[in-house]
């Protein structure tokens, strides 16, 4: 059992180099397709404090998986392979694994030299504080007490940090599908994703397909209107018709999960572009939507895609019903849960009471990889980390050093807790 007498000091010491991690991660722009330079970064630092920290190659064949979202001309995985970091265990016991992104979001309107971390107090500001190069700092902050405790577990304790969390995961794709490849499924106790959550234990992740709906029309000008149908006007009508199946989907879901129901809302969808016409007084031939439609387990994003596009077809809009093209050519997620009473949830649970916060569980709004791990991979997985999603892709964007190594002393002290 772990002595937090010694724990503590052990991380406390830490503090002066996870930030100093922390804003050398920040400094680099690792949007998608230039990761590499902080992959690198965070492989010399988990070098330091594990018993190996070595690329994963990532093939250029993954663009080809089933599960791979938003294909780009020419994009190469050449210079950034994923990361991942193990420090032994003293038996053959299972391993657990800790997983996080390097990739961030563009700077916002408005966050000025966004890459140019801002230290003020314990709070550092930058694009990727919290989302998720904080949640990297945490990892490096575990294994370095590990080390400094010479704690050795039945099993591994094993880093993940991949590229492209942002735009649908094939980071963490192309990492299960290696794991797949090497270990086959189960091939761990447990699996925690980190994310900003403000130190709760997410055992419930929501779902999201991310969709394209071009509706068509026939183009006229405004003094002849019997004989144009406006494309705007039925994308319109396409909108309220996936509104209606959102609402039958949500009321569907009410009292099967409680952490999902105490959101007014946990699986929002969100129109995000509309374009159409090229003249105010013509009425268009084309109007396209772009959006992503939130849903949550059991439900599947393949019954869903099914649902959205059958839900077009019986609208009560004849017109509509045949004139439509619906895709989802970028981030399509399922969801995923846990049983609250998993002894990956009670040993973070208890962590976290050892370290004088009150555990709260709640459910992830947003989507994320955790759907990876515990889906495809069989592994008991949670979202859990530092930081408040609320100021993740922000202006503002920040995390406390103090709530990374107290999510480092948590995941410690519940990693040993597995371990028993």
């Amino acid at each position: 059992m772990i002595d937090q007498n010694r724990l503590r000091p052990i991380l406390e010491a830490a503090r002066g180099d996870v930030q100093s991690l922390l804003c050398r991660l920040i400094a680099v722009p690792s949007t998608r397709g230039q990761e590499g330079p902080a992959l690198g970064i965070m492989r010399e630092a988990l070098a330091s404090v594990c018993d190996s920290s070595t690329d994963v190659t990532i093939p250029e064949t993954i663009q080809n998986d089933r599960d791979y979202a938003f294909k780009l001309p020419s994009l190469t995985y050449a210079d950034r392979p994923n990361v991942a970091a193990v420090r032994q265990g003293a038996g053959r016991g299972p391993a657990v694994f800790l997983n996080t992104h390097l990739d961030v979001v563009p700077a916002s309107v408005g966050q000025e030299r966004a890459f140019d971390p801002r230290v003020e107090g314990e709070t550092v500001f930058g694009r990727g504080a919290c989302d998720a190069k904080g949640q990297a700092a945490t990892i490096y902050a575990v294994m370095r007490a590990l080390k400094e405790l010479d704690l050795r577990l039945p099993g591994p304790v094993e880093a993940h940090l991949v590229v492209e969390e942002e735009n649908g995961g094939n980071g963490t794709l192309a990492m299960i599908r290696h794991l797949e490849a090497t270990r086959g499924r189960r091939c761990a106790a447990a699996a925690v994703v980190l994310e900003p959550s403000n130190l709760r234990i997410m055992p419930s992740v929501r779902g999201a397909v991310w969709f394209q709906l071009k509706c068509f029309g026939r183009p006229g000008h405004s003094g002849t209107p019997g004989s144009s149908v406006s494309a705007l006007k039925k994308a319109v009508l396409a909108m309220q018709v996936l509104e209606d199946y959102h609402d039958r989907l949500l009321t569907a879901s009410r009292g099967r999960n409680p952490l999902f129901d105490a959101f007014a809302n946990p699986m929002p969808v969100t129109f995000g572009v509309c374009e159409a016409g090229n003249w105010p007084a013509a009425a268009p031939a084309e109007a396209t939507l772009k959006g992503v439609f939130g849903f949550l387990p059991p439900k599947s994003r393949h019954q869903v895609q099914k649902e959205m596009a059958e839900a077009l077809r019986q609208s009560d809009d004849e017109y509509l019903r045949e004139h439509f093209e619906l895709t989802f050519p970028m981030l399509n997620s399922d969801g995923n849960e846990l049983d609250p009473g998993h002894a990956l949830v009670t040993a973070l649970q208890d962590g976290l009471r050892s370290v004088g916060v009150e555990p709260c569980l709640s459910a992830l709004t947003g989507s994320c990889d955790a759907w990876f791990y515990a889906n495809q991979l069989e592994i008991p997985t949670v979202v859990f980390g530092p930081g408040d999603l609320g100021t993740a892709h922000g202006k503002d964007e920040q995390i406390k050093i103090g709530e990374i190594l107290r999510a480092a002393e948590t995941l410690v002290l519940a990693i040993e807790r597995l371990g028993r």
